[in-house]
């Protein structure tokens, strides 16, 4: 069986044939780093990192990018909220997001660009657009440069919409465009906007749109043509429909297949910040272990939106410690568990049908209730083959508790945790020498902490620590 995965463009499930025999290029559209990872965030990073897991392990030579947008209306607008710069604010923020996919044993991708640092390739990419007519300086003085969507008749064609049928676009003044729907390429910089966050271009000091960064970095590193593109499914349209307009209007094949997850929603709605429905890795992995999360990201399709509640991912936790049960009671009568064992073949055929992870684990499940039975008499190669299929399959998912990458992020976790507690602690007591005007005492327990080599900064919503 050949591995057929579901293509939102053409919404139907296609055999994946890549570009070049033996090899797969990935593109995924990581986060912007405006706000502390939740689990809605991540799921698309545990999802993707499965597939590249699956395709190397069909034989592929894979060239992963997830790339990082570290400069965007949002971040510039949060940082300005803060008192604090742009750049720090998504350095911290990216430090937060590489701290949470450590914590689910999300593989790094091949190359993790940002979009600061590619500031170059997407000026180049924009002037080839106003060079072929798809795209335009404004007359306004602005410095803004626009895509012309009536020029590419295709536009739409990713998500089946007419240009007279969408919303005008949301990321510039109307009055710089030719046509409400026209969307940015290139922001010139305002008078209130911090001069680093702007660099030089043709059409003045300015910085690029959201939609041009992915095009640009997807080009750089796995050429104008490639096999795969994915997303969480809100950035279906506006970001991906304009990001495969403006590359096939400079050109470029781009994507073959597109690939989009669902939402992790609260009370039916999406978990989002603004919604204030977010939970955060850190406090989620307070409850329940990072290897019991991703189980939990994982027990669901991709496509399916799952309601999150605690009893859901409490009742996978434990059914993912079933699972650790069976390979200890396994590896005290056969000593050490390889995991190079055979994938059964219920287990292959759901993982060659569209990434279908809730079958895979299905299939876990079964193998362990014959490894069981087999574990009731005397070790034998039967029992032996069993636990290391288990383990085999539980690698594929990234979910083999002997991987060292988790006792890594587990360390971590508990640490930052036993850190947090400690920390709380102190600032606890001193607000309550604040509260009574004990000032000594307050700044003798701020001078304990930074001592540790911690940083404390008082914020609107509370204290909060950093290691310095």
């Amino acid at each position: 069986m050949s591995f057929r995965l579901y293509d939102t463009a053409t919404r139907e499930v296609r055999d994946f044939v890549p570009l070049e025999e033996g090899k797969a290029g990935l593109y995924l559209c990581g986060l912007t780093v405006q706000s502390e990872p939740h689990i809605g965030h991540v799921r698309s990073g545990v999802v993707f990192d499965v597939l590249q897991r699956w395709l190397r392990h069909t034989g592929h030579d894979v060239t992963f990018i997830r790339n990082v947008t570290d400069i965007d209306d949002k971040i510039l607008a949060k940082a300005a909220e803060q008192g604090r710069p742009w750049y720090n604010l998504a350095y911290a923020m990216h430090r937060e997001l590489d701290r949470a996919y450590a914590a689910l044993n999300v593989a790094p991708p091949t190359y993790e660009p940002a979009a600061t640092g590619h500031v170059p390739e997407m000026v180049e990419l924009i002037t080839a657009l106003i060079d072929r007519g798809h795209a335009y300086a404004a007359e306004d003085a602005s410095g803004d440069v626009y895509f012309d969507v009536r020029s590419w008749p295709a536009y739409g064609e990713l998500t089946r919409q007419g240009i007279d049928d969408m919303q005008a676009a949301e990321d510039a003044e109307v009055r710089g465009k030719r046509a409400a729907r026209d969307f940015a390429l290139w922001k010139g910089r305002k008078d209130t906007e911090p001069e680093t966050a702007s660099w030089p271009s043709p059409w003045g000091r300015g910085r690029p749109g959201w939609h041009i960064e992915c095009s640009a970095m997807a080009g750089k590193y796995l050429g104008p043509a490639f096999d795969i593109h994915g997303g969480g499914v809100d950035l279906r349209f506006p970001h991906h429909e304009n990001e495969q307009a403006q590359s096939r209007a400079a050109g470029h094949a781009f994507a073959s297949y597109w690939m989009h997850n669902a939402w992790i929603t609260t009370a039916g709605e999406k978990m989002s910040k603004s919604l204030g429905n977010s939970l955060s890795i850190p406090s989620v992995l307070e409850r329940v272990r990072g290897i019991e999360l991703r189980f939990y990201l994982l027990a669901a399709h991709y496509r399916s939106h799952v309601e999150f509640s605690v009893e859901a991912l409490e009742e996978a936790a434990a059914g993912f410690r079933r699972i650790e049960g069976f390979l200890d009671r396994a590896a005290t009568v056969l000593g050490e568990v390889p995991a190079d064992g055979m994938l059964c073949t219920e287990f292959i055929d759901a993982m060659h049908d569209d990434l279908g992870t809730p079958a895979a684990v299905a299939a876990i499940f079964d193998v362990i209730r014959e490894g069981n039975k087999l574990l009731a008499g005397p070790p034998t190669p039967a029992l032996r083959g069993t636990a290391g299929s288990v383990r085999a399959m539980l690698d594929v998912l990234g979910l083999d508790p002997a991987d060292p990458a988790w006792a890594g992020a587990g360390d971590d976790a508990a640490l930052t945790h036993a850190v947090d507690v400690l920390v709380a602690g102190l600032l606890e007591q001193r607000d309550a020498a604040r509260a009574t005007k004990d000032f000594a005492t307050a700044d003798a327990i701020r001078d304990r902490i930074k001592a540790a080599g911690i940083e404390i900064e008082d914020t609107p919503t509370g204290p909060k620590w950093s290691i310095q």
